[in-house]
């Protein structure tokens, strides 16, 4: 997808993939001016899948836009897209249990809701990991708003590469069954 970011019209329904410096690599979703989807492929918290993630999406100015959350496990993430440049900045604010027990939260969230809110009660969430890290875009789809097909499954090994080359989505921006 070749286009230049200018509106957050422009940014929203758009699909990336990016790879932290780090090596930690996240797909994402700006599924409409409210909600964001994202499944992850690398990184401690690799094979968690989020469905309908309320989120604070904004344009700070022409083709830059940030998006912040806070999780159900208690981890508050803060984004800024700079999709015309293909990069992106994110800092994650992991809470202790998660950095201590990751594996609680490798599955799909909103199946498992009760889980994040138990932990995040049970185990300590302080102090907080933060994660402080410059992206990489390598992908970016034109998926449009509110499609459900664009994170409905949970991440396998070599997804990305299937997204990338084109064996993953058709021409509608639907999920090609395998």
């Amino acid at each position: 997808m070749e286009k230049q970011f200018k509106t957050l019209d422009d940014f929203l329904g758009t699909h990336f993939i990016y790879t932290y410096d780090n090596g930690w690599e996240y797909e994402w979703y700006a599924k409409n001016d409210h909600t964001v989807d994202y499944r992850i492929h690398g990184g401690m918290v690799a094979g968690r899948w989020v469905k309908d993630q309320e989120a604070d999406i904004v344009m700070l100015t022409e083709g830059v836009y940030k998006i912040t959350w806070t999780e159900p496990t208690g981890t508050d993430v803060a984004l800024d897209f700079m999709p015309n440049e293909k990069k992106m900045h994110g800092t994650i604010f992991f809470p202790k249990w998660v950095e201590e027990h990751p594996e609680i939260t490798v599955t799909f969230q909103n199946e498992h809701i009760d889980v994040m809110e138990e932990a995040r009660e049970k185990y300590d969430t302080y102090p907080k990991l933060l994660v402080p890290e410059f992206a990489t875009i390598t992908y970016m789809g034109d998926a449009g708003q509110n499609n459900e097909d664009v994170i409905a499954e949970a991440p396998y090994k070599g997804m990305t590469d299937d997204i990338r080359t084109g064996k993953y989505y058709d021409s509608n921006y639907k999920r090609i069954k395998k």
